[in-house]
C-alpha cells in the first residue's frame, strides 16, 4: 500500500531550489489567497518566495525577507514568529490552492475521462504558470517543522485522495484499465509536481504543456485520448 507521501517523498530534500536573479518568481498564488494575512503580511510572504528561490531558505536571512518586501529589517517579527513561519504560510497556501482546483476539476463533470483531464490541466498549469512558487512549496519543506509537514502532509493526502478515487470510478465504470490505483496517481501527480521544477517561461506553451500531459495521463490510464 502506498501512502500519499510517497508521490510526494522526493520533494523533501535538502539542497536548496534556487533560481537565478533573472528568474524571479510570480508569486501572487501565496499573495492572492485569502489567509495569507495583511496585506504586508502578504508582501513578507512574496518577498519570502522570491528570496527563497534565488538564495534557498538556509540562505535567507529575516532581513533579506523585510527588506524585500520595502520593510524595515526586523519587520518579520511583527507578523510572523519566524522564518519557518513565514515558509509555511506560503507552503500552506499554495497547497491548499492546488487541493481547491483539483476538487473543482473533480466535480466538474460526472465522467471519469473528463474528471482526470480537467484535473491534470488545472494541477500542471498551476505548477508552470506559479512554477517558483510550487517550486518553493514543493521542495523546501525539509526545512518545516514536523508540526507544519504534518499540516501540509494531510492537504497532499487529500489531493491524492480525489485523484484515486477518480481513477477508481473509472476502472470501476471500465474506462480506465489500470491495476494499481495508488500508483497510478502516484504517478500523474509526480509528473505534474515536476513542471515546477523545470518549466521556465518561453520554454513551452502552457496550453500545449497542459494538453500533452492530459494525453500522457490517459494514456497511462488506458483511455482513449480523443
Amino acid at each position: 500500500m502506498h501512502d500519499v507521501n510517497d508521490a510526494f517523498s522526493a520533494t523533501r530534500r535538502t539542497d536548496p531550489v534556487t533560481d537565478t536573479p533573472e528568474q524571479t518568481p510570480d508569486a501572487s498564488l501565496v499573495t492572492a489567497l485569502p489567509g495569507g494575512g495583511s496585506e504586508v503580511a502578504r508582501r513578507l510572504v512574496a518577498s519570502a518566495v522570491e528570496s527563497f528561490a534565488r538564495r534557498g531558505y538556509h540562505a535567507t536571512t529575516t532581513r533579506d525577507i523585510s527588506v524585500g518586501a520595502g520593510l524595515s529589517p526586523a519587520a518579520l517579527y511583527v507578523h510572523f514568529p519566524s522564518k519557518e513561519a513565514v515558509l509555511f504560510e506560503a507552503g500552506r497556501n499554495g497547497h491548499h490552492h492546488v487541493l481547491e482546483e483539483v476538487e473543482s476539476a473533480a466535480a466538474s463533470s460526472t465522467d471519469p475521462i473528463e474528471r482526470i483531464r480537467a484535473i491534470v490541466d488545472r494541477f500542471v498549469r498551476i505548477h508552470a504558470v506559479h512554477h517558483t512558487t510550487c517550486r518553493v512549496a514543493q521542495y523546501e519543506l525539509h526545512a518545516l517543522s514536523e508540526e507544519h509537514y504534518r499540516e501540509i502532509a494531510e492537504i497532499r493526502r487529500r489531493t491524492d485522495a480525489v485523484v484515486r478515487e477518480v481513477i477508481s470510478s473509472g476502472v470501476d465504470s471500465g474506462a480506465f484499465r489500470v491495476g494499481d490505483v495508488p500508483t497510478t496517481a502516484l504517478a500523474i501527480l509526480s509528473l505534474g509536481i515536476d513542471v515546477a521544477r523545470w518549466y521556465r517561461p518561453g520554454r513551452v506553451d502552457v496550453d500545449d504543456l497542459a494538453r500533452n500531459y492530459v494525453d500522457l495521463a490517459l494514456s497511462m490510464l488506458g483511455a482513449p485520448r480523443n
